[in-house]
Parts: structure tokens; C-alpha cells; sequence
């Protein structure tokens, strides 16, 4: 107990530092400060419980709004850029996006200190959002009116997931709950945008003409060091209360969960170790996983393409997996090479984190 309450402190004191350090530092962010004081995005939730379609007793307050600062203007790289090797090792997690011809990758150990950035793809405002402490991300966009909306961190928790707050009408968004629970969007859902999370070198070698997130950001940041102390190296240490927690497996082993619906089915990692490929019927509809000990996809199985046998491929390129037919898919489910070329297979609605949190906001979530 004690160890726990020492690296809780550790926390708690690098991001006082991290915080205070930023007064000299903000460019980057928009900050927040114009959002109106009653909105939902200040620090205390900003209105009475009956607002929250979230059990309001249950959201935490962990860093203050804007606390951690979103990046609104992201400095990027060619991913064979020289100064990579500066920050980057082929072990480090990344989240991968493409949206058309456009491939970006966007670092953990720099989202562990913004958790949202805010980008764009040709013109599309799309946003990144990663949850350090339960180990998830998405990507989304969200319009109102043709109005694209951007976000920043609220400083709120529930169940020890990141609330984000749109700077539009400082409305709350649950990242978990892949919607809007509080204010004036209350009830409101972001277009998700399919993300790959994988190690560098899978991401680079998958896509060579990626770019990267910069270690530069206008932020005073050391991106080498992981900010919450001892947390990964601790599976029952949790910095915020989580409930209901659901010890079937370790609380901090990542999984891959299918979403559909109120239902969740986790697969492990182990699984899929040396590479690995399930069919499976989940919910009504059938889906394909393809993956490796350093990542898993999962897709929607059209119907005109269920009795195909699918076999793990990915040799360092850009092939992934491959079907009876000869077609060569892409890790986002693309056929870059057969008589199919050009099709794609509809992406699943998923996302890889810690057993914790599945389970939490999925309760009794299936084990593959």
C-alpha cells in the first residue's frame, strides 16, 4: 500500500511540474480559456447530476481542465527522417492513421502527455484521443452545422478514462462511452475513424512514407520519460477508482475488444502470438481477426466473402494477410495486390486497451 501511495505522489508531482511548466509553453494549445464558465468542460462538471447521462458521483477530477494540454498544431516528420531515431525505438507503441493517400503516426510516449491532438486530412478535422491510464485510443470527428469541432482534455475521469470537452460549446465526451455526456451536445456521437495501434517498426515497415509526430511539439517536455511512475509495472495499482473490476484476467493485460452494442469480446494477445487469423461469429455478424503478438485487427466479414480462407502473410511490407484467391490484404483491410484489388473489407467497431477498462464499461465482457 505504501509503494502505491509513493508512486501516486510521484504522479501527482510530475504533473504539477508538467502543468506549471506550461505557462511559458502554451502556444501550441488553444487552452480554453474562452469556454464559458458554466460550461460542461470546467473542472467540477460544471452542471448538477441530472445532466450527466454518467453516473455523475462517479467522475473524478485528475489534472483540471486543459491541465494536460491538447496539441492543435502537430509538427510532423517523414518517418525516415534522421532525427526519429532520435526518440523513436522499433518497440514503441504508436497510433497509426490513413485517410486516403495520407499516412500519419502519432507516438504513446508523446500522446501520454496531450492525450488529443487535433489534426487534419485534407482538410477533415480529425481527432486523436488516447487514454494513458486505461490504454485506448480512437480517432473521430464531429460536426455540427458544417461546424467542425476540435477538443481538449477536460481534466475529468470516469472509471479512470479520459473525458474530453469540445471547445465549440464545452460539451463532455466520454471516450470510452464514444459519446457526448454532458452539455449541449448531450446524447451526440463522433464519426470514428479507423486507427492501427502498433509497434514502430511494424507501422514503418507497413507504411514507409508515413509521417510522425516531431518530439518537438512548442511544449517543455521530455518525451523519454513515462509520466505516470510505476504504473504500468504495477497491474493492480489504479490511480482513480474503477468499478465494477473483473480479475478473469490481469487488470492491465491489453486486449482486443470487439464493441457491439452494449456488448464487448475480448481477444488476447496471446492468441495471436507468430501471427494468427480467427473467423468469428459475434452478436449476428461475422468477423474476421488478423494479428500478431505487436497488434490485431479486426473487420466485417461482407457476405459475399465468408467462405474465403484467410491466412496470416505480413512479412515487413505492406501485405498483412492474404486469401485462398491470391488477393493481398493491408493491415486495414485493403487488397493491394490480386484480382480484388482495390477492395476493402468495413472496419470493425473496436479498440485495444486494458482488460480494466473493457470490462468496466462492458461488464462481463466474452474471452475469446
Amino acid at each position: 500500500m505504501k509503494s502505491k501511495k509513493y508512486l501516486y505522489l510521484i504522479f501527482i508531482l510530475l504533473l504539477s511540474v508538467a502543468c506549471s511548466s506550461d505557462s511559458d509553453n502554451g502556444s501550441n494549445s488553444n487552452g480554453g480559456s474562452d469556454s464559458g464558465s458554466n460550461g460542461g468542460g470546467s473542472s467540477d462538471g460544471g452542471s448538477s447530476a441530472s445532466t450527466w447521462s454518467i453516473p455523475k458521483e462517479e467522475i473524478v477530477d485528475g489534472s483540471g481542465k486543459d491541465g494536460i494540454p491538447s496539441i492543435d498544431n502537430p509538427v510532423f516528420i517523414l518517418g525516415d527522417d534522421s532525427r526519429v531515431n532520435n526518440y523513436m525505438k522499433d518497440e514503441d507503441l504508436v497510433v497509426g492513421i490513413k485517410i486516403g493517400n495520407i499516412v500519419k503516426a502519432y507516438p504513446h510516449k508523446i500522446l501520454d502527455w496531450h492525450e488529443v491532438v487535433n489534426d487534419e486530412f485534407s482538410g477533415r478535422k480529425v481527432t486523436i484521443n488516447y487514454c494513458p491510464l486505461t490504454g485506448t485510443a480512437f480517432a473521430w470527428e464531429f460536426q455540427n452545422n458544417s461546424t467542425p469541432y476540435t477538443f481538449g482534455v477536460s481534466g475529468l475521469l470516469y472509471k479512470s478514462n479520459l473525458i474530453l470537452y469540445d471547445r465549440e460549446t464545452d460539451s463532455n465526451w466520454s471516450q470510452m462511452e464514444l459519446a457526448c455526456v454532458n452539455g449541449e451536445e448531450r446524447g451526440k456521437l463522433p464519426r470514428l475513424i479507423q486507427v492501427v495501434e502498433t509497434n514502430w517498426k511494424t507501422w514503418k515497415n507497413s507504411y514507409p512514407d508515413t509521417e510522425i509526430l516531431l518530439d518537438e511539439q512548442g511544449f517543455d517536455r521530455n518525451y523519454q520519460i513515462y509520466p505516470y511512475v510505476g504504473y504500468l509495472d504495477t497491474d493492480d495499482f489504479l490511480i482513480f477508482p474503477v468499478k465494477p473490476l473483473d480479475d478473469r484476467l490481469l487488470l492491465k493485460e491489453r486486449v482486443h475488444g470487439l464493441i457491439e452494442g452494449s456488448n464487448v469480446k475480448a481477444f488476447r494477445f496471446n492468441n495471436f502470438v507468430n501471427g494468427n487469423v480467427f473467423k468469428d461469429k459475434y452478436q449476428g455478424k461475422d468477423f474476421l481477426l488478423v494479428g500478431n503478438e505487436n497488434v490485431i485487427k479486426s473487420f466485417i466479414i461482407p457476405q459475399d466473402l465468408i467462405d474465403l480462407d484467410f491466412s496470416y502473410s505480413y512479412n515487413n511490407g505492406v501485405e498483412f494477410f492474404q486469401d485462398n484467391l491470391g488477393n493481398k490484404w493491408s493491415i486495414y483491410g485493403e487488397v493491394v495486390e490480386g484480382p480484388m484489388i482495390g477492395r476493402t473489407m468495413n472496419d470493425s467497431n473496436s479498440v485495444t486497451g486494458f482488460w480494466f477498462s473493457l470490462a468496466s464499461f462492458y461488464p462481463a465482457p466474452v474471452i475469446f
